[in-house]
């Protein structure tokens, strides 16, 4: 690939990533049939091992895993070759999905899925890495159509099977279609990945790793405590221990020689901007979007593949936008205009959508489901861009790992936090008498039961839940506006346009 290549000029696919692309795209496609087919299996998921107030708790359980596992990947790719960090997170989530079906209870699923959660966790972080390696900042948009291909595929497999396999078999065969797909990304992965040998030498924070993970279980656990059922003395324990981790970590920080994720990168604004607006983006991307697929079929009586399709409307609508946004920043050389334009749109997308009612038409629905899509697409891989063109080589990982990292802990929260909302509305609003004839609240609806109910109180389970979920998305309108102020002050810098494998050519026996 040429360094200094004009925006009008087609630029060659770098041999190295020639050779590794099918193995990277498999993986791409694994991670995101991971976030995609899960999500309209949830309600059926809860209502089979506890209640429709389970599902909190089933998507905050990987959301932690993989969050916390994303700094420990991002620095041990650095120190010890990202190849060998993707080879044994594909193991670790093969293993949660070989577990997964045998749940026999909410317990069992949070456990297995924390371990698939670690896996995907270094997925994520790891084929980002990668392709920060093998391609220039400036160049990376020419190559988003080829990645997409595996997102487009995610999307269009993942909802519709997900919904397919609970309405026609069970939850469980969700998890038997990753075996083959992840031996298969394995495979490729081990047999064509060629990277720059790792530098030697680095010694890892596994104290300050350790403290960094405790402070954000207990931290997300703790903002779960309004859906979570637990002793009283249970939320100041957690309040200490997030307290104590996160000092810990700091002190950690400042005295390691290389740190998890190192504090000095934050003085930089090119990476504190880009990590704070990827928080807000995951609080309320997941945070809303986690639960539209259960109002879809509570709220509105859609099935499980219905709702599905809609959250296929959704996923498409993003790749557009990350597609389209990059072959225009390649072009251009400029990108700061699209996550100041991305959180204006996703925020009339969460404004629309905040009006739906049990009765509104399935227009408006797509149309703040496509909206909110496009925002976020416009803004979400832009952060990832911008810090890779920041930050030196040796921190290509962690700084990687800490924007997605940041992200995922905004995932966390706004599950944990939206969740609590969402229960604690809806308890309020459904009429006593209906409460009463379903043997409880919240904890004991599922979408079967509701089948069986007289119409007159499925009605009213559906309003209560169309109280309780979409006025909650336009309160997330206010989140992205905080991002849409951060956008304003993000710094527009030349895009480098010379990988970093172009400068340390790939080894014979480097990296594994």
């Amino acid at each position: 690939m040429k360094a200094n290549a004009g925006p009008g000029r087609r630029v060659a696919v770098p041999p190295a990533l020639r050779r590794a692309l099918p193995g990277l795209l498999a993986v791409m496609f694994l991670a995101a049939l991971d976030q995609t087919i899960m999500a309209a299996a949830l309600p059926a998921v809860a209502g089979d091992l506890g209640g429709l107030d389970q599902m909190s708790a089933i998507i905050t359980g990987y959301l932690v895993a993989a969050t916390a596992a994303m700094p420990l990947c991002g620095k041990l790719g650095d120190a010890y070759g990202r190849k060998r960090v993707l080879q044994a997170a594909l193991v670790v989530f093969l293993a949660g999905a070989v577990l997964c079906p045998l749940a026999r209870s909410v317990p069992e699923l949070i456990a297995f899925r924390a371990i698939q959660g670690i896996g995907g966790g270094g997925l994520m972080i790891g084929v980002q890495a990668v392709i920060g390696e093998l391609v220039s900042p400036r160049e990376r948009g020419r190559f988003l159509a080829l990645v997409g291909s595996a997102y487009i595929a995610a999307a269009v497999a993942g909802p519709l099977a997900g919904g397919a396999a609970v309405d026609l078999l069970s939850w469980r065969w969700i998890f038997y279609a990753y075996l083959p797909l992840g031996v298969a990304a394995l495979l490729l992965v081990s047999l064509t990945l060629r990277l720059p040998a790792a530098p030697r030498g680095r010694k890892i924070d596994f104290l300050g790793a350790a403290l960094l993970t405790l402070a954000i279980v207990a931290f997300v656990l703790l903002c779960s405590m309004g859906s979570y059922r637990g002793p009283a003395w249970l939320a100041p324990v957690l309040a200490v221990l997030a307290a104590s981790g996160t000092a810990g970590w700091l002190a950690s920080s400042r005295r390691a020689a290389d740190p998890i994720i190192p504090l000095v990168l934050f003085r930089e604004r090119g990476f504190a901007i880009p990590v704070a607006i990827s928080c807000l983006i995951g609080f309320t991307m997941f945070g809303a979007v986690s639960y539209l697929p259960a109002f879809l079929q509570v709220g509105m009586g859609m099935s499980a593949t219905g709702s599905g399709s809609l959250l296929l409307v959704l996923m498409l609508a993003v790749l557009l936008a990350v597609v389209v946004s990059g072959l225009l920043i390649t072009r251009t050389g400029r990108y700061k205009i699209f996550p100041i334009a991305g959180t204006l749109v996703a925020a009339g997308g969460m404004l629309v959508f905040a009006g739906v009612r049990p009765g509104s038409s399935l227009a408006r629905v797509l149309l703040s489901v496509a909206l909110i899509g496009l925002g976020i697409g416009l803004v979400m891989q832009v952060m990832v861009l911008v810090v890779q063109n920041t930050v030196p080589r040796a921190d290509l990982g962690a700084a990687t790992s800490t924007v997605t990292f940041l992200r995922q802990i905004g995932a966390a929260v706004g599950v944990a936090v939206l969740g609590t909302l969402i229960t604690v509305r809806f308890n309020a609003a459904l009429p006593d008498a209906v409460a009463a004839g379903l043997g409880g609240r919240l904890d004991s609806v599922t979408p079967e039961l509701l089948a069986q109910l007289p119409g007159p109180d499925r009605a009213a389970v559906a309003a209560a839940f169309a109280d309780a979920v979409p006025p909650l998305f336009g309160y997330t309108g206010v989140i992205l506006a905080a991002a849409f102020v951060l956008a304003l002050f993000l710094p527009e810098r030349r895009l480098r346009t010379t990988a970093y494998s172009e400068v340390q050519p790939p080894e014979g026996a480097a990296d594994g």
